[in-house]
């Protein structure tokens, strides 16, 4: 019973591993995007920025699922518009809404790190004449090595929020647990198994991030050793 419930909940592995790296990588280029502006330092554009991340660091990653996709159709205009085949499409909406909500946090990340670069590191950029759109295409690679070990523990909350995709009829690893539990009723070792795949997943996720940042920080060592 118990191998005939994993391998029917294992269905849902792949379907939760795609859904996880569509949403970090429209995220992550959109994490960039929003970086770069917050840095730029104009008023208005940052202004915005900031509503966005308010609006999805503020609230529920759930409540997001549900307006994001149950939402647009409240729209006449919407559905008659070209943008609701995407929009139609729980699939879609379950990556927009993990690509969104992962967007927001990993654009305070980046950002913090750009902060937290020297001043020194700003000045000799300004001594070379370097324009501030120019200073920061040099220096947020650099931020951006240093906030790897906080965008690891990211990565392994976008895998474990895509749980919550079977609310919008998703058939992931939750999704498949939800269906098998409606016919056996079996919560315990139904629900203990998703568990088990979830935490067997994220484990080794977190063992080839941590080995990635230890070569990617590499570079700090030696910093650390010379001085």
């Amino acid at each position: 019973m118990i191998h005939d419930y994993f391998i029917t909940i294992a269905q849902g592995i792949p379907t939760s591993l795609l859904l996880t790296v569509s949403a970090l990588f429209f995220a992550f280029i959109l994490a960039i995007a929003l970086t770069f502006i917050l840095a730029m330092e104009n008023k208005l554009l940052k202004s915005a920025v900031n509503i966005f991340l308010t609006l999805f660091t503020g609230t529920p990653l759930l409540v997001q699922f549900f307006l994001i996709y149950y939402g647009p159709g409240q729209f006449q205009w919407i559905v008659e518009s070209p943008a609701w085949a995407l929009l139609s499409n729980a699939w879609f909406c379950a990556m927009l809404t993990l690509a969104l909500n992962s967007a927001a946090y990993s654009t305070q990340l980046f950002y913090g790190a750009v902060k937290a670069i020297s001043k020194g590191q700003w000045e000799s950029c300004a001594a070379l004449g370097l324009s501030r759109w120019q200073t920061l295409k040099i220096l947020i690679p650099y931020a951006l090595k240093r906030a790897l070990p906080s965008y690891s523990n990211e990565i392994i909350l976008v895998f474990k929020g895509t749980s919550l995709a079977s609310t919008i009829t998703i058939l992931d690893i939750m999704g498949y647990a939800r269906q098998l539990y409606g016919t056996e009723y079996d919560a315990l070792t139904i629900y203990g198994i998703a568990g088990v795949i979830y935490l067997a997943i994220t484990g080794i996720a977190t063992l080839l991030l941590r080995k990635l940042e230890n070569r990617v920080l590499v570079f700090e060592r030696l910093e650390v050793e010379r001085s």
